[in-house]
């Protein structure tokens, strides 16, 4: 049986780095090419130059793309899965053209195709969507609420960090009709500084962070929550100095008479044989999940009141590791393949 060829899109960040070495590693997938866009100063280096630690994994050439590329028409043709770690404004312009037939799938890392609402892409991510028909059909990626939808998907869109580690801990709660109508849970997340992306920047160097809070009010992760969960959420990130992880403390209102069994079976219910999802008896650190595909949830309460902690891997379950999840799922592979 021939493997599915996977071209991956801006594979010099820091999510495409994982995601390349993940496909290279999968035992039933080709890692057919790397690209970036044609002024990136990473082309035509080769990838384990940029990320040594891949030596003898990941050896190929990273590629340049330009719009009168022959790589474009050859990622068109050959490759049977596209990846796009890319801008979220050139994801939302060239992720339908790869679909050229209905073997043809595309995985969108970027928010492009995350919500299914125009408004949301002008308010919140500066730019008029112009695809509008691709942004009604595609489906959201997170691999342990959506699977049925991502099996027969052609375009996913895969969920953002803050919101995987978000809606894995609400979504049960939400789902089981525990959370209080009219109150709105509350999300405090703090992020390591490669969610800020490879590109040298002042805000996000190792000597000037400490703890900050950014995007109070604005960050558009929060409208992604809530849409995907149903319910309006608070949520306010921040900035770690540290490299990778989310820790994500969240404050729920519960309704009256939500008993502890109630609590424990909704989560046991969504995630039991769900092999990506650990439900603790401790609360998570960053520590626990560092370079690993999982979510560790623990909770706790106080009368009405409920703290979840969740924990994930940014670069991982937030980002490529959920790739690949949908990837698997939608090739009919077992989810954890390659990345377990």
């Amino acid at each position: 049986m021939n493997k599915p060829k996977v071209a991956i899109i801006g594979a010099s960040g820091y999510a495409g780095a994982e995601l390349s070495a993940l496909i290279a590693k999968h035992p039933r997938l080709e890692l057919y090419g790397l690209y970036v866009s044609g002024a990136s100063k990473d082309a035509h280096r080769k990838f384990a130059d940029l990320y040594p630690m891949y030596h003898g994994i990941v050896d190929k050439e990273i590629i340049p793309l330009a719009d009168d590329n022959v790589a474009l028409d050859d990622i068109k043709r050959n490759a049977d899965i596209v990846c796009l770690c890319t801008a979220h404004d050139v994801s939302m312009r060239i992720a339908p053209d790869f679909i050229t037939d209905d073997s043809k799938r595309v995985f969108d890392l970027s928010g492009a195709y995350r919500v299914n609402d125009p408004e949301f892409y002008e308010k919140y991510y500066g730019f008029t969507h112009t695809r509008l028909d691709w942004l009604a059909s595609a489906v959201y990626g997170l691999g342990e609420w959506n699977d049925k939808l991502i099996r027969d998907a052609k375009l996913v869109a895969v969920a953002g960090c803050y919101p995987t580690a978000s809606l894995t801990a609400l979504k049960p709660l939400f789902n089981a009709g525990l959370i209080r109508e009219d109150s709105m849970p509350i999300i405090n997340a703090v992020s390591g500084v490669s969610g800020s992306g490879r590109k040298a920047s002042l805000t996000s160097s190792f000597c000037e962070v400490s703890l900050n809070p950014y995007g109070v009010f604005t960050h558009r992760h929060r409208p992604e929550i809530s849409h995907h969960l149903g319910q309006k959420v608070l949520f306010q990130p921040h900035l770690g100095n540290f490299k990778r992880g989310i820790l994500a403390t969240i404050y729920v209102q519960l309704k009256d008479g939500v008993t502890d069994e109630q609590i424990s079976q909704a989560y046991h219910s969504a995630y039991d044989g769900r092999k990506l999802v650990r439900i603790l008896s401790q609360w998570p650190s960053i520590r626990s999940v560092a370079y690993t595909p999982f979510v560790d949830l623990h909770w706790q309460r106080e009368d009405n009141t409920l703290i979840v902690g969740s924990a994930i891997d940014n670069l991982i379950k937030g980002a490529a590791g959920q790739a690949l999840q949908c990837i698997n799922i939608n090739c009919g592979y077992d989810e954890t393949m390659g990345l377990v």
